[in-house]
């Protein structure tokens, strides 16, 4: 089979011919019909001391199942976060970690709407909104910030302002569901405050972040680029910042997490959640689509078809 690897921080990707894994004990062997490209995922190949897997989000057909397998079989279709190798034609998928995708639903909607989708969902749970609260969302034309501004409309927000890194994004963003007022992170002004923010990027981008929160204002982060906050930004308006983390909730809240999965699929299915693809890139071009999420330039998800 081919897998998408590299050696060195940096890069570059190549494909190689690996060994057809095998599952272990509660381990699933996937034949990936679509693999989502993720931020942590970039910023492995750039910023890792060392080299290693590319994992994500995958989704395709069981072709083999490990030991102690409950709930699926050979023929079932599957998507899921794989930890290891996930650029590749094969894949292994931990059981807890995987979820039916329903017919009539593609392997790119999967990947496109369910771990992205969950992390969206998961921060917007972190802030504990209230029907008719303004909520900002940065980073809100990529794969999970674009399901979040969605998200924060079906949960009943007011009033939801979008930040991106580029004008040129504004468009896609207001027909998500944002305010027509779609905001730069550059912008002097970040407009009227909002009760809530769910915050993507991190770094220098969570003061002005959170100085866009209203008095008691939520500041939620879920970004793995780090940064660094004030107390006394804090204190000013008694404002609150909350971490959230997806794997937490996936080891320590089985329950929660279906429970948000289903979800997910019902809004897909009502039509009121939209996943959009930004671009379909062969493994051979895993380089050009990691490419498109380094340059901001991407207007939601970005997949890997094998």
């Amino acid at each position: 089979m081919r897998r998408v690897r590299y050696e060195s921080r940096g890069g570059p990707l190549f494909v190689e011919e690996a060994l057809l894994p095998e599952p272990g004990p509660g381990e699933l062997l996937v034949r990936t019909e679509a693999i989502g490209v993720t931020l942590p995922a970039v910023r492995k190949v750039t910023e890792a001391a060392e080299p290693g897997p590319l994992g994500g989000e995958i989704a395709g057909e069981v072709v083999a199942a490990g030991e102690g397998i409950t709930r699926f079989g050979t023929g079932d279709r599957v998507t899921g976060l794989c930890f290891g190798h996930g650029y590749a034609d094969f894949a292994l998928l931990h059981e807890a970690m995987a979820s039916p995708v329903p017919p009539g639903a593609s392997a790119v909607d999967a990947v496109a709407l369910v771990r992205s989708g969950l992390v969206a969902l998961g921060a917007l749970e972190a802030a504990r909104p209230e029907p008719g609260e303004s909520a900002l969302v940065t980073a809100a034309a990529s794969g999970v910030g674009h399901l979040a501004v969605q998200l924060a409309r079906t949960r009943g927000a007011g009033r939801v302002v979008g930040a991106v890194s580029d004008p040129a994004k504004a468009d896609f963003v207001r027909g998500l569901g944002a305010d027509h007022h779609v905001i730069t992170y550059d912008d002097d002004s970040w407009g009227t405050p909002v009760d809530y923010a769910l915050d993507a990027v991190g770094g220098e981008l969570l003061t002005p972040a959170l100085a866009a929160l209203a008095p008691e204002g939520r500041l939620v982060a879920y970004s793995s680029g780090g940064g660094t906050i004030q107390a006394y930004d804090l204190l000013v308006g008694a404002k609150s910042v909350i971490g959230f983390q997806m794997a937490r909730i996936a080891r320590g809240k089985p329950e929660l997490y279906e429970q948000w999965r289903e979800e997910l699929w019902r809004l897909f299915a009502a039509g009121e959640l939209r996943p959009a693809v930004h671009g379909e890139f062969a493994l051979e071009d895993a380089a050009k689509a990691h490419g498109e999420i380094e340059g901001r330039s991407n207007l939601g998800k970005v997949v890997l078809i094998p």
